[in-house]
């Protein structure tokens, strides 16, 4: 089913075609022109998942945007099927714009702190199920709920052989001597630079979360390790001022970024490398012969 039927059967006869857009992996988009009012950005998969995820979705950009003060798209429609939103604008290429971006993403991360780990319930990453079940221990909450939870998916399974998964277990016991102890936050969590777009007035705006309670890490290394554009640089140097992070932080994001790693490695057949790169990282927990 094209987007334009599933407009129409959602009751949005008014749209008259659909121009298709680029830039997502999970599913099908594109600007929708309709006859007396202004484009609408929609979405839908080819073979929707069983669950809420636009609901989640509508959910996450409404927390985002109420409890962090980010910039987020109006929410027109969200059923099973299809996602409305308003239409953001390309994000400015300049370093101002992404100096801009740190300080929304400090203060995101700074002024939503939460003494547990999780979410009120499930969402999604992608076409899979996000796991929010609620945790005071960061390091459990992450090695159960973001690393662990991957093994179980069949292209997952067909990657990692018994080394690798039992070094990711050893990794996972670890945590607390990898990584520092941090409080939870609300997080984006699925930050890569696809997903930071502009208002109309050219300030930060943000999409396609998958939020929860978690460390503030989890979206500093998604945006990190994901090719951000060059104008960006600046932008990591001042949310470490901001947010006073220490100098080892760089060091600490390959092995944060593991959960999108094996979130790609589970949903898609060609995996953009994510195999390879999980096991450079667990190439020091892997069983010594």
């Amino acid at each position: 089913m094209t987007l334009l039927e599933r407009l129409h059967l959602a009751g949005m006869r008014d749209v008259v075609a659909v121009q298709p857009v680029t830039g997502g992996l999970a599913a099908l988009a594109g600007i929708a022109s309709r006859r007396d009012a202004p484009p609408v950005f929609v979405k839908a998969f080819a073979d929707p998942p069983a669950g809420d995820v636009f609901a989640a979705e509508a959910e996450g950009l409404a927390a985002l945007r109420e409890l962090g003060g980010v910039a987020t798209p109006e929410v027109i429609l969200a059923d099973r099927d299809v996602l409305v939103l308003s239409v953001l604008s390309e994000r400015p290429r300049s370093e101002a714009f992404w100096e801009q971006f740190a300080h929304l993403l400090a203060r995101l991360h700074l002024n939503t702190t939460h003494p547990r780990f999780g979410w009120h319930h499930d969402n999604w990453l992608g076409r899979r199920r996000q796991v929010n079940t609620w945790n005071d221990d960061g390091f459990a909450f992450f090695a159960e709920h973001r690393l662990l939870r991957w093994l179980d998916e069949p292209r997952v399974e067909a990657a990692l052989d018994a080394q690798d998964r039992s070094a990711l277990e050893r990794l996972c016991d670890r945590l607390p001597d990898l990584l520092p102890e941090r409080p939870a936050c609300l997080t984006h969590g699925d930050l890569w630079a696809q997903n930071v777009l502009a208002t109309a007035d050219g300030e930060p705006a943000l999409i396609d979360p998958a939020v929860s309670y978690v460390w503030a890490e989890v979206d500093l290394a998604h945006v990190w390790s994901t090719s951000p554009p060059p104008e960006a640089r600046r932008m990591f140097e001042v949310y470490a001022e901001l947010t006073s992070l220490d100098a080892g932080w760089e060091a600490r994001m390959p092995v944060i970024q593991l959960r999108q790693h094996l979130a790609v490695l589970a949903q898609f057949d060609d995996d953009w490398g994510a195999a390879d790169q999980i096991r450079a990282v667990l190439a020091p927990f892997r069983t010594r012969s």
